[in-house]
């Protein structure tokens, strides 16, 4: 990694992880020269309204804003030449496609979840999905207030398993479903309540075995570490499409 303090433009700058990732900045190397949030607050840096305000010239930029300001993110990350880490979840696909088109000009990471231990989670999942023709299902529980549903991190264990089995069916709703599982399905389910930070756990089921592979934080501050090391991983990486697990697991 770059030893020199990594300058950081920060989208979403007055929400719940964008004041995580301001307060993690120093002790991880970065300095935070200016956020962007439609709803500013009062911080130690300027906040803009607008990216089209910013005149700072950052070294990579951290987007923890809402999901529909992913490609006015990405459309200001090309035009500086400047690489993006993208935490927001929930895009749609059109949303999706334009971080895809945008890693052809740019270092992009896009990741449901920016700690070490989603990433092995992850790592895990896949594993045990290629060695194992076993039902999965998977449950995540986040606070009351999280909007999207499912989890970026659930989307990301899916397909986790999805690819390591070359296919699999998202099934979100079984309440009229009267049939018999059926062998390829992917089962997510999400709880909303209280303050829950985060929790994940996939169930791998045989007809005599049950495994189970959980992960769970109790604060918002390894989420942010996360995305500030692979802000300053990224600046050192030609375009490119990255997760965290391209960056921990080279």
């Amino acid at each position: 990694m770059p030893d020199k303090s990594c300058g950081i433009l920060l989208c979403g700058s007055s929400g719940r992880m964008g004041r995580a990732v301001a307060e993690a900045a120093e002790e991880k190397g970065c300095r935070i020269l200016c956020g962007v949030d439609l709803y500013p607050a009062p911080a130690s840096f300027p906040v803009f309204p607008s990216l089209s305000l910013v005149e700072e010239r950052p070294d990579a930029v951290i987007d923890f804003s809402y999901h529909a300001f992913t490609p006015e993110v990405l459309a200001f990350c090309v035009l500086h030449g400047l690489p993006a880490v993208i935490a927001a979840t929930g895009q749609t696909e059109e949303e999706e496609a334009a971080v895809r088109e945008a890693s052809a000009r740019i270092p992009v990471l896009r990741s449901g979840n920016l700690s070490l231990g989603a990433a092995l989670l992850a790592r895990l999942v896949s594993l045990t999905a290629a060695a194992v023709g076993w039902d999965a299902e998977i449950t995540e529980e986040h606070h009351a207030a999280k909007l999207d549903a499912p989890s970026g991190t659930a989307l990301m264990l899916a397909e986790a398993i999805r690819a390591a089995r070359g296919g699999g069916e998202y099934v979100y709703d079984r309440r009229l479903a009267r049939r018999p599982r059926d062998p390829g399905e992917i089962g997510i389910h999400s709880l909303r309540a209280g303050g829950i930070v985060g929790r994940h756990e996939v169930l791998f089921a045989s007809g005599g075995e049950v495994l189970r592979l959980s992960h769970e934080v109790s604060g918002r501050a390894v989420f942010a570490e996360g995305a500030l090391a692979a802000a300053r991983a990224l600046t050192g990486l030609p375009p490119g499409f990255y997760t965290l697990s391209d960056i921990l697991f080279p």
